[in-house]
């Protein structure tokens, strides 16, 4: 297992620690209902080290990030983020991925931490344009700063104005006195805040006065167990549970980052897809009876599997239990009623619209 710069700190601050991608991450510090509580209402702050970082340069960056990833390239500007998939050949999804664009010949790619490796040798396979590539994913450290009053608690480590910064958008400079600092107005939590990349000789300074700047607002360490639960709150997909090899970007619901304006790998199947119409689609759905949704737990109606479940959790902003999966197209439409099964018991539940909250 890898260590992120900061692993030995969040060891000694009590975390508990879990094999999480190849990495040893911290799954919870004081609680998961706690630390989820925090983020929604004030901030807290997630080691996200272990996610990948490519730079895609020279003339034709541009041109090989058209052909691999499924959202469109040429819409960027500088200092602007795009969320992005790159489809495989067989109708899959290889990773989802965030695409930061500094200028015209200059794009650094964030890539799930599980997917290093394999999006590296994708990309690298379809570069036939010359681009020059560099996996920076073991330069440097990343630290998401989120919840509403992120903006407030970081301000006195940066001349660059926070609360200016529109969603998607991100700033190089100096940030906690890190020079060339990137500073993204993203995240994973649909809390708000900023995710912060430096490399890792400056990861330990970041953190702490990160951890001083915040303190009068009640600045708290978070685990990956809340970031789960925040990030399914948003029906935000999760590679390897909600999207895989085996989804399409058509069945996730993610057309709207499906571009037909262009060429890219697979682009006519998904047309197809698009234009047609799909047998299955990945839906929200709430508990109406008790109990947990599990990813893997079938999903029935009129007493036939009609699906799975792919994420599900107790949601501790709505006090209720809520998932997301794969159904029939039958069975697709919100209010539509479904049952989970739970240890062979039918649990009762209905599709709503996404988000939950």
């Amino acid at each position: 297992m890898k260590d992120t710069s900061l692993t030995q700190l969040h060891i000694k601050l009590g975390a508990r620690m879990v094999p999480f991608a190849g990495y040893n991450m911290p799954v919870q510090y004081e609680g998961l209902l706690a630390e989820h509580k925090n983020v929604r209402e004030a901030v807290g702050v997630f080691d996200v080290s272990h996610m990948g970082e490519f730079f895609i340069s020279g003339e034709q960056a541009e041109a090989l990030l058209q052909k691999v990833t499924s959202n469109d390239v040429s819409k960027l500007t500088d200092g602007k983020v795009q969320y992005s998939c790159m489809p495989n050949a067989e109708g899959g999804i290889v990773d989802d991925l965030l695409v930061y664009r500094f200028n015209e010949r200059h794009y650094m790619l964030v890539v799930n931490a599980s997917n290093i490796e394999k999006d590296w040798n994708w990309i690298s396979q379809h570069n036939a344009f010359g681009a020059l590539m560099e996996n920076a994913s073991d330069a440097y450290s990343l630290l998401a700063i989120q919840g509403p009053l992120a903006a407030k608690a970081l301000q006195s480590l940066t001349d660059i104005d926070l609360e200016q910064m529109v969603y998607y958008t991100f700033v190089q400079g100096t940030f906690a006195g890190v020079p060339d600092a990137i500073v993204s107005a993203t995240g994973y939590t649909g809390a708000g805040g900023f995710e912060v990349y430096v490399p890792n000789r400056y990861a330990e300074q970041l953190w702490n006065k990160v951890f001083e700047a915040g303190a009068p607002y009640g600045i708290k360490p978070i685990g990956l167990g809340a970031r789960d639960t925040l990030r399914l709150e948003k029906g935000f997909c999760l590679y390897g549970n909600d999207i895989d090899d085996t989804t399409s970007p058509i069945e996730a619901g993610l057309g709207w980052i499906t571009k037909f304006t262009k060429d890219f790998v697979n682009a006519d199947a998904l047309k197809a897809q698009k234009e047609e119409g799909v047998n299955k689609r990945l839906v929200g759905f709430e508990l109406i009876d008790r109990g947990i949704p599990r990813q893997g737990y079938e999903i029935e109606a009129e007493n036939k599997v009609i699906g799975r479940v792919t994420s599900g959790t107790q949601s501790p902003s709505l006090g209720k239990a809520i998932g997301m999966g794969y159904v029939d197209m039958a069975y697709a439409k919100p209010g539509s009623s479904i049952d989970i099964v739970i240890r062979n018991k039918r649990v009762k539940a209905s599709v709503v619209k996404l988000p939950f909250l």
